[in-house]
């Protein structure tokens, strides 16, 4: 089944509480009760993905569109802001799932959503792949195979999804998406896998350590999409249409162009 197919069946299935909500209007003091039960709006900052989340100029200040998003949806519900600071998605997920937090910035996948419901989608993003300048992989079919180890960040949208795509080739697994270049030099690892910005980067950073190229094309498409603890259903339907105008209404890719940005798509309308 193809990422977007994948995708789809959490719509058929994840969404009909929300959309059915929807249809009637989400109700905001039930989703403010939800969301703000201790008080303040606990929303997950996921720093493993550099397209959602960076730390900023000092400490306890982070910058993205994630961030924009949690700041705009406290603004809407009339509740204060709590930004908890992760390193990993995989944390992240942890977090949400016990309701240690409120709502989260992580890619749709089906095994997360054993524990988190979510909103549909507010940008795309591209899952690459990295080699050396001197590897004899040359595409993206290439890659498994037996004796191909793939470095991926433990609990990522590329560790969830490679671990259930890949049939030949080995996962090995560094703490976080932005140590898995490294980790793949270190270890002298065949391929990292991550995003593909992430990855552009790296190859920069490293170019004195080793020269390094990307695969062309994508090994998957990851949809960023808003999370909240299983059955808060009144907080999931009013994200979902916050989500909704977010993007309608051109917030989403001003701010992706405000925070410097490039090859992450605002998400089409939920439906289309």
């Amino acid at each position: 089944m193809s990422s977007f197919n994948s995708r789809r069946a959490f719509c058929a299935a994840g969404l009909s509480t929300v959309l059915g909500a929807c249809a009637a209007g989400p109700d905001a003091a039930a989703a403010r009760a939800e969301l703000g039960s201790t008080g303040r709006l606990r929303a997950a900052i996921n720093f493993g993905n550099p397209i959602l989340a960076s730390r900023g100029e000092r400490p306890g200040a982070p910058v993205g569109v994630s961030v924009d998003l949690a700041r705009e949806a406290a603004r809407r519900l009339g509740v204060e802001l709590e930004l908890v600071e992760f390193p990993s998605a995989g944390l992240v997920v942890e977090a949400a799932t016990a309701a240690r937090v409120d709502m989260a910035f992580v890619a749709i996948d089906p095994v997360r959503g054993a524990g988190l419901d979510y909103t549909p989608p507010y940008v795309i993003i591209e899952g690459a792949y990295l080699v050396r300048a001197d590897s004899p992989l040359r595409d993206k079919s290439e890659v498994d195979r037996a004796g191909t180890r793939v470095a991926v960040g433990r609990g990522s949208a590329y560790d969830l999804y490679l671990a259930r795509e890949l049939k030949q080739a080995a996962l090995v697994r560094a703490s976080t998406s932005p140590a898995v270049t490294d980790l793949f030099l270190a270890e002298g690892l065949e391929v990292a896998a991550g995003v593909r910005q992430q990855l552009e980067a790296d190859a920069r950073r490293l170019a004195d350590r080793a020269a390094l190229r990307l695969l062309p094309g994508r090994f998957m498409v990851i949809e960023q999409a808003v999370a909240v603890p299983k059955g808060r259903h009144a907080a999931q339907a009013w994200l979902a249409d916050f989500i909704e105008t977010m993007k309608s209404s051109g917030f989403v890719a001003e701010s992706l162009r405000r925070h410097g940005i490039e090859g992450a798509a605002v998400a089409p309308a939920a439906g289309r």
